[in-house]
């Protein structure tokens, strides 16, 4: 059985990361439509060797579609993912709009598909640094209750989209030429600097983003319980988050142990030899699909504790091919109802 496909957003990082996924792993489409706003209308990309016009994205766009890929921002989201579900579609959006809604599952494929099942017409794709974390503590978690998890984040400016990638581009110039840097797309220089400081500040004085990762991480994997707290910084990285990640489980946990879950993991890749300087690093995992897992040690603090660096590509597995997961759980499971199927 074949599907019609949307992508919101075509145009965008994520939304081009769709198109490479879809055609890569085969997904069974009959059509894709390539949908973005007025500025991106009339671009031509390519899908499977074959030129598609990117139309704008408008009320009337989602008729006959069974799949819609949003990564369009939560404005656009907000205003038309109820619009694609009412004509039928399934949206599974890469924005923050619908995350913590109790009516919208939240899924990350490796850990909660079940979830999808319930969906009435939406279902949100998590933030990218969650997406990574849950990916690997889950396993583990299964195995090892956790009670805590403290989490810093090293995430690439690429999350933030096309005109940040040029600002590093731009900025790195600037400072090797030894000229002054003007910030346009973050408060302060981001190239050979680090930020602390992701989307806004709330009142609590931490940023919307590790709200994101601590909400995220609970509804995610059915754990409210989970104490946690995150820190997330903007490096000048082109692709690839980076996070390093302290557990505290219910009882001690071997480093041993967790590699001994790892192997029958979904999604998980350990890369760990210190003797030889092996673990994950961005410039490798970007353009991968895996959750790369290193480092794995005790924590000295805590008996109960370990210590590991998570790091994936952010547009890819943080992104676009979580979304496709979903569609492909959907397919495998038989959980696109008959009305939603392309005739």
């Amino acid at each position: 059985m074949e599907y019609n496909v949307a992508i919101v957003g075509a145009t965008g990082l994520v939304g081009q990361e769709f198109i490479k996924i879809l055609a890569q792993r085969n997904f069974p489409m009959k059509s894709i439509r390539l949908l973005a706003s007025d500025r991106s209308a009339g671009r031509k990309l390519w899908v499977n060797q074959q030129e598609i016009e990117v139309g704008e994205t408008t009320p009337d766009s989602f008729e006959g579609i069974d799949i819609a890929l949003f990564s369009a921002g939560s404005e656009i989201s907000r205003h038309y993912a109820p619009l694609a579900a009412k004509s039928g579609a399934v949206v599974i959006d890469n924005s923050a709009a619908w995350r913590m809604e109790p009516s919208v599952p939240l899924v990350v494929p490796e850990v909660n598909p079940e979830d999808i099942e319930w969906h009435s017409g939406i279902i949100a794709n998590p933030n990218c640094s969650t997406i990574q974390m849950v990916v690997a503590l889950y396993p583990l978690h299964k195995v090892n209750p956790i009670k805590r998890i403290v989490v810093s984040t090293y995430q690439s400016v690429s999350g933030t989209g096309v005109a940040a990638i040029e600002e590093l581009n731009v900025q790195s110039k600037q400072v090797l030429e030894g000229q002054n840097t003007i910030p346009h797309v973050y408060p302060h220089q981001i190239a050979f600097n680090v930020l602390p400081e992701i989307d806004v500040f709330l009142d609590d004085g931490y940023t919307r983003e590790e709200w994101k990762m601590e909400e995220e991480t609970k509804k995610i994997m059915h754990a409210g319980e989970i104490a946690m707290s995150a820190t997330c910084v903007r490096v000048p990285v082109l692709i690839g988050h980076s996070e390093a990640v302290w557990a505290e489980f219910s009882s001690p946990m071997m480093p041993d142990d967790v590699e001994r879950v790892f192997a029958g993991a979904p999604g998980v890749k350990i890369l760990d030899d210190n003797a030889i300087s092996l673990y994950p690093h961005a410039w490798m995992a970007a353009g991968t699909d895996e959750v790369f897992v290193g480092r794995i040690r005790r924590d000295t603090s805590h008996p109960n504790g370990l210590v590991m660096w998570v790091v994936a590509d952010n547009l890819r597995k943080g992104a676009a091919l979580n979304a496709v997961q979903i569609a492909e759980e959907m397919v495998k499971r038989d959980w696109l109802k008959p009305s939603e199927v392309a005739k």
